[in-house]
């Protein structure tokens, strides 16, 4: 007992150390534990070395949240960052993703894993993702087969209006059930650049084609309308609207 007190004080001085080898002996030390593991990787003044040294600790490793905190450091170099990100779990991705601290290159790189595993995810997990998912990951899901991830998505935090217009604009694997619940959600149907985006599917309802044309502006409608993929029949009748409008 005296020997393993005395091991975690000296580790302890090592980790709270200036010394560069101090630090580096810490990291590679493998009776780092989880509480002086995350201390060490709360500081943003070590360097790149000290956190290959880590890197290499196999045992310090075994611990989940240093592995996830090592991946998130600003400083750990991508060649050990990039292959660890890919051995974490979903949910530990997804805490990765939305540290602001992680460098824009890994957190897309995170992202993309996630969406590349969504096929084989459960429904709760995707459930989870399309209630605290990133932005990516919320666009991503308004395209999920199943309409109660389309609805979690849509009341995301961290999605924009710009992935509601994007994910209208993919037509050909747009579901029916998205357009209607986008023209009828009560934040999204009241954004310009939606509405207009709606004019352009061609799976937007007629009477709601109608509607949305009444409440644009008629030179917003009429451009949208040019540039629209609604049948021929509609597209001529909206502008007809549109030009009664303007008359």
């Amino acid at each position: 007992m005296a020997e393993a007190r005395q091991q975690l004080e000296m580790l302890e001085r090592l980790v709270h150390s200036t010394d560069e080898a101090d630090l580096r002996a810490a990291a590679a030390n493998p009776h780092l534990n989880e509480d002086l593991g995350l201390a060490l990787l709360k500081r943003r003044d070590i360097s790149s070395a000290v956190l290959q040294d880590l890197a290499k600790n196999t045992e310090a490793l075994k611990t989940r949240s240093i592995l996830v905190a090592l991946v998130c450091h600003p400083r750990t170099p991508r060649f050990i960052s990039l292959p660890a990100s890919r051995t974490l779990h979903t949910f530990e991705m997804m805490n990765v993703a939305m540290q602001p601290a992680v460098p824009a290159d890994l957190k897309i790189a995170v992202e993309q894993s996630i969406i590349d595993r969504l096929e084989n995810m459960s429904l709760g997990e995707r459930i989870t993702l399309g209630k605290r998912g990133s932005t990516r990951i919320a666009e991503r899901l308004l395209r999920d087969p199943e309409l109660q991830i389309i609805q979690l998505a849509l009341v995301n935090s961290h999605l924009t209006e710009a992935c509601v217009v994007r994910a209208l604009m993919i037509e050909d694997e747009v579901d029916e059930r998205f357009v209607k619940l986008v023209a009828e959600h009560p934040k999204w149907s009241l954004r310009t650049d939606v509405r207009a985006a709606l004019l352009r599917n061609p799976k937007t309802p007629m009477g709601t084609a109608i509607t949305i044309v009444h409440q644009l502006p008629a030179d917003v409608a009429r451009d949208a309308l040019k540039n629209s993929n609604l049948p021929t029949s509609v597209k001529n009748y909206l502008m007809i609207e549109v030009q009664n409008r303007r008359g």
